[in-house]
């Protein structure tokens, strides 16, 4: 039809892949594909990959609060209306079959760091002290903190780990406040929530869990059972945990203890903390003791005390 202009209406979801969204994703796709198509064939064609726009109607009518905020810490921003169409204006002037039209959060991706898309990796700014901390990484650290605490206190830890990825992913600033017990979509959870919590409870605990988890497990506290199955926890010792944060303290003791006020409050808490160790272990060979002492030892002992006092 001779056209000087075909531009075709897209979605970032297709070159970002949005959780959740893998159907619409394809179909924008294959929008792009057609407008690249198109221009092989020396025709107009322009196929503009939108962000989220800033407005009360569409599609970014229907998200709530959760929604927004999950777009925000990906790193995508809304569009306001006016910078949406003084774009739509420049796009067909850019020569390009595919252009990404959104608002990008820098420091937001830059906080997701590896985790970050792979197309937008390099709106990541990488300073020589950062570590991005791969997921299983993370999860050795949680092992080991679970090894250290008793059955009972490893259940309160991963439900506290469940609350805390459950309230992010909603939007809510108190853990607490989450009942362990309610079903997850009572709270407030959908399909593109739940993808978004079994991703991070699969990075935080450096395992690859199924995507119908939340659906599997509908309660934090369902949630948080079925992670203490997927964690291979090998108890340690009680002394294993505390003396690991000896060795931690020796080199900073080192070199603190230098000045030499500084040596004296360290000299002196050490001491307080060898007295209470050796009270805790003298009151544990007390009870040993009269655990195993004879009637006559124990009559004697009484002896003694009466003589005393």
């Amino acid at each position: 039809m001779g056209l000087s202009a075909f531009v075709l209406f897209s979605s970032v979801s297709g070159l970002l892949g949005t959780a959740g969204q893998a159907n619409y994703a394809a179909a924008n796709a294959y929008l792009d594909a057609l407008a690249a198509h198109r221009r092989g064939q020396g025709l107009a064609a322009t196929s503009l990959a939108w962000g989220l726009w800033d407005a009360s109607h569409g599609m970014g009518a229907t998200l709530g609060d959760a929604d927004l905020a999950r777009l925000a810490r990906s790193g995508l921003l809304p569009l306001a209306t006016d910078d949406g169409l003084a774009l739509l204006d420049a796009a067909p002037t850019a020569g390009e079959s595919l252009l990404a039209v959104t608002r990008l959060d820098t420091p937001a991706l830059t906080s997701l760091g590896d985790q970050a898309p792979p197309l937008l990796s390099g709106f990541v700014r990488k300073t020589p002290e950062r570590r991005t901390a791969t997921a299983p990484d993370t999860g050795h650290r949680l092992l080991a903190r679970l090894a250290a605490l008793s059955p009972a206190d490893r259940d309160r830890a991963l439900l506290d780990l469940v609350r805390e990825k459950v309230a992010g992913v909603l939007g809510h600033t108190d853990p607490a406040a989450i009942d362990g017990d309610r079903p997850l979509q009572e709270l407030g959870f959908d399909s593109l929530t739940a993808v978004e919590l079994r991703n991070q409870l699969g990075a935080e605990s450096g395992t690859r869990l199924p995507t119908t988890l939340v659906f599997d497990h509908p309660t934090p506290r369902a949630l948080a059972g079925h992670l203490a199955e997927r964690l291979a926890v090998d108890e340690t010792a009680p002394d294993e945990a505390v003396l690991a944060e000896l060795t931690r303290l020796k080199a900073a003791i080192e070199t603190a203890a230098s000045d030499e006020s500084a040596h004296g409050r360290i000299t002196t808490r050490l001491r307080e903390l060898l007295d209470a160790a050796d009270g805790a272990a003298g009151a544990a060979g007390t009870e040993d003791d009269l655990t195993a002492a004879t009637d006559e030892e124990l009559f004697a002992l009484v002896d003694d005390f009466d003589r005393t006092t």
